[in-house]
């Protein structure tokens, strides 16, 4: 059982933790099965009646561990990431998500499920896919455009922007933005007054807001798909070349 992910219940929380905080809380394939299976639990739980992600150190993630997912590419639909990806999309309690720091990647499309963002003032996310000569996933494809509009996703997918705290709550990424040493008990009270609601008058609610599911897990597999297909290709092999002698890839 891997320790870079902590996961407890207490008083009808599941608090899930990056806690790789030596390495930017990169996530591994384990540390995405730890989470998969926390939220599997909790989503038939009666105990947990909300579920907050943090992080240890001061990023919330780097996104994926590039090392590892070179040497175990989730190509399946069995894959660790695959299924903490499913637990997004069937997940019946609300999520909240404390980004105190950098959220790369899927650092930063997993907050597109999340009912409550809170970011530190530090907080940055991005979605650098293409820059890695990958794609989205997550179904953020689908689910950032419909939040922020093409043009704005666009820069965020195609071009590696990065959009600070107050431009994310601006665009409605984000519920709202706090100072670092507030964020931990801001989101902590947000859960708490969650975990405290008429469960299935919450679980309703939060379905009926998110509408149709069945689209996000179709646009995700698609996603899956052409993303599996990236891992293999000459494309990516250049991109992380690039990326361990940190210099500009050539893509011909």
């Amino acid at each position: 059982m891997t320790t870079d992910i902590l996961t407890k219940i207490e008083n009808r929380i599941l608090t899930i933790t990056f806690n790789r905080p030596d390495k930017k809380n990169a996530i591994t394939a384990e540390m995405y099965q730890a989470m998969a299976d926390a939220m599997a639990d909790a989503n038939t739980n009666d105990d947990v009646r909300a579920i907050l992600f943090t992080a240890n150190g001061d990023a919330f993630t780097a996104g994926n561990d590039l090392m590892d997912f070179r040497d175990n590419p989730p190509v399946t639909e069995e894959a660790s990431v695959s299924q903490f990806l499913k637990q997004l999309v069937v997940a019946k309690k609300p999520l909240v998500a404390a980004v105190n720091g950098i959220a790369v990647g899927v650092g930063f499309t997993m907050l597109l499920h999340c009912d409550i963002v809170y970011l530190s003032e530090t907080a940055q996310i991005s979605a650098p896919f293409v820059d890695l000569a990958l794609v989205p996933e997550a179904a953020s494809s689908l689910l950032l455009p419909a939040r922020i509009g093409h043009a704005q996703a666009a820069e965020i997918f195609m071009l590696g922007k990065r959009m600070n705290a107050a431009e994310a709550k601006t665009a409605g990424v984000a519920s709202d933005v706090f100072a670092p040493d507030a964020l931990g008990a801001a989101a902590q009270k947000a859960a708490s007054m969650l975990s405290k609601k008429a469960p299935a008058a919450l679980q309703q609610t939060k379905r009926l807001m998110r509408g149709d599911t069945d689209a996000v897990a179709a646009r995700m597999a698609e996603e899956s798909k052409v993303f599996g297909a990236q891992l293999l290709s000459p494309e990516l092999a250049e991109a992380v070349m690039a990326f361990m002698q940190k210099r500009e890839p050539d893509f011909g």
